[in-house]
């Protein structure tokens, strides 16, 4: 009897060392995966992260692309609705606000009629300024691309006041001090204040 008793004793305390040993083993498989999932969701997160934070350098690096090739207007004096006013009436001497108008006589284009020497004279600004923004000859007929060498020109030429704007367009950088200039300024100036 005594012997079955030993031996009932010891399965109990095999049965409960197995138990236990079992608790134990499925405690820490619990946490293991507890600590897995909590891994994987971290990994996740930053994995987003990650991914965000290149989408935002990558809208940074379009942004700085942007602000090198635009800061040529960054200076100009005159607010901007003023400055379309006198764009807008170089358009409808030049143009009658034409995209397509072509002077072949002139090989002008567009509807501030350039030549292909302002398409040059800007690209070399623009070359000066260590920006990547180029223009082609036929950018001439596309209007916002003209606007766009016309106050990068007008930028860089210091030119702030409409009178010196028009005379310019017209007769150069030096145009202001050319009398050639003064009939088309009068021609401008009338479109403006019409």
């Amino acid at each position: 009897m005594q012997l079955v008793k030993n031996i009932r004793n010891n399965m109990r305390k095999v049965f409960w060392v197995l138990f236990f040993t079992a608790f134990i083993w499925a405690f820490l498989g619990l946490k293991n995966s507890i600590n897995q999932d909590k891994l994987n969701k971290e990994l996740k997160t930053q994995s987003t992260i990650d991914s965000l934070v290149f989408k935002i350098d990558s809208l940074q690096y379009v942004t700085d692309s942007l602000v090198e090739q635009y800061q040529l207007f960054d200076n100009i004096v005159e607010p901007v609705n003023n400055m379309m006013d006198i764009i807008n009436a170089i358009m409808e001497v030049e143009s009658s606000n034409n995209d397509s108008a072509y002077n072949a006589y002139e090989d002008a284009v567009g509807c501030l009629q350039i030549r292909q020497t302002m398409v040059n004279d800007v690209n070399r600004i623009l070359k000066k300024y260590k920006s990547t923004l180029r223009f082609t000859y036929n950018d001439r007929w596309s209007r916002n691309k003209s606007i766009q060498m016309f106050e990068i020109y007008c930028n860089y030429y210091g030119l702030i006041t409409a009178e010196e704007i028009a005379r310019c367009w017209n007769g150069g950088p030096r145009g202001i001090n050319n009398t050639a200039t003064v009939g088309y300024w009068k021609k401008v100036k009338g479109k403006i204040n019409s």
